[in-house]
């Protein structure tokens, strides 16, 4: 009887509050997309300026 209690324990414990797992997911996923910005820097600014640089040239076109 003893035994059966101490399985009825451990599976209360499976139903420990887990409200903080939201968060330290979204903390981990932040810390892998600073990880990869990080990474890919240079190619990410070189990107950028060319998307810009794209824009800015056909905006004269809708203006006219």
């Amino acid at each position: 009887m003893n035994n059966l209690k101490k399985i009825f324990k451990m599976k209360d414990l499976t139903k420990l509050n887990d409200k903080g797992l939201g968060t330290i997911e979204v903390i981990l996923i932040l810390v892998v997309l600073i990880g990869l910005v990080v990474i890919f820097k240079d190619q990410l600014l070189d990107l950028i300026t060319r998307i810009f640089d794209a824009i800015s040239a056909d905006s004269g076109t809708v203006l006219t």
